[in-house]
């Protein structure tokens, strides 16, 4: 990941900088709580791909940095509206924006940065890029549903669950890198390969967060363990446990994801179960081969500091601690 940081240092340096020029706002509470969760510890890796790609494809304008505060922009909406659904208390390691100030100002301000982030894609004029990122926007609104309609849901499988990753989360990471293809005006058969090697990683991170979810000490991830499972989320790790575990462990496994509460003993229940049937390795050898597709997409491209850069990002989001 050094690597990576030190080729972008500049180009980050200014993105942040473009955040707090976008934050503008006649209403304090606005650039107040923007600044607050921008601030709060993200690895900015959707700006990075964005940068990334547009270096890979040898783009010499501007545009790249603010279209990277826009895809943060559209991410931090996200997590804001996200914490309210769920109804989170911690996010990145501190309190949540509506722990803090509340689910109308945590919506409201959401709601302020998607309205922000198309108004910065409409000033850079480019109806490409604007398409690539308002049908993202969309797609993850559906994503968003969708999983809603999941909750508690013991029968959902791989291959629905990875329609609602595809759709909530992946799809950022995949807009993010064609939009950098877009800037470098590439051949279209190298604009969809830096838009597959988006998706296949973002699909991967998402893996990697949900072993993360069981597995991972609350200071290191940033939010309680088990607390997909509070809410009722049904993610790889125990999609294939319950694939393959018995009829009574199902059963009870049923019971304790419809609950309100979470007791410790429920919890390491479930963990125990998804270790004995290895939930956690089978997740992370998912993300792994994603990984490597995601790599193997790039082959097309010339060797240089950014595609090098390319490769170990997405080997960082295979190397996270479990």
């Amino acid at each position: 990941m050094n690597f990576v940081l030190n080729l972008l240092n500049d180009e980050i340096l200014r993105v942040e900088e473009q955040f707090r020029k976008d934050l503008a706002s006649r209403v304090p509470l606005i650039r107040k709580v923007g600044e607050y969760v921008l601030a709060s510890g993200g690895k900015r890796v959707r700006p990075m791909m964005l940068l990334l790609s547009a270096k890979l494809t040898g783009y010499q304008g501007e545009s790249h940095i603010g279209l990277a505060s826009v895809v943060e922009f559209i991410h931090t909406a996200t997590l804001l509206h996200d914490d309210v659904v769920d109804s989170a208390v911690l996010r990145r390691g501190q309190d949540s924006v509506n722990a803090v100030w509340g689910n109308e100002a945590s919506v409201l301000v959401g709601d302020f940065l998607f309205a922000k982030s198309f108004s910065i894609m409409v000033r850079e004029g480019n109806l490409e890029i604007l398409k690539t990122l308002s049908d993202a926007t969309t797609q993850m609104a559906e994503g968003e549903v969708l999983q809603l309609i999941s909750t508690c849901d013991v029968d959902l499988d791989e291959e629905r669950y990875i329609e609602v990753v595809r759709n909530k989360t992946a799809v950022l990471l995949s807009a993010a890198t064609r939009c950098g293809a877009l800037l470098g005006a590439c051949p279209p058969e190298q604009e969809e390969a830096l838009s597959a090697y988006g998706m296949d990683l973002g699909i991967a991170f998402q893996f990697m967060d949900d072993a993360l979810d069981y597995v991972a000490d609350q200071d290191a991830f940033g939010k309680e363990c088990g607390h997909d499972l509070l809410e009722g989320k049904v993610t790889l790790p125990l999609i294939h446990t319950l694939k393959r575990c018995n009829a009574e462990e199902r059963k009870k496994i049923a019971g304790i994801i419809e609950q309100e509460t979470l007791p410790d003993e429920d919890l390491k229940y479930i963990v125990g179960l998804i270790h004995s049937y290895d939930g956690i390795d089978y997740t992370r050898d998912r993300a792994k081969l994603l990984i490597e597709s995601a790599k193997g997409h790039l082959a097309s491209f010339a060797d240089c500091p950014a595609k090098e850069a390319m490769i170990r990002l997405a080997d960082y989001v295979v190397s996270r601690n479990l």
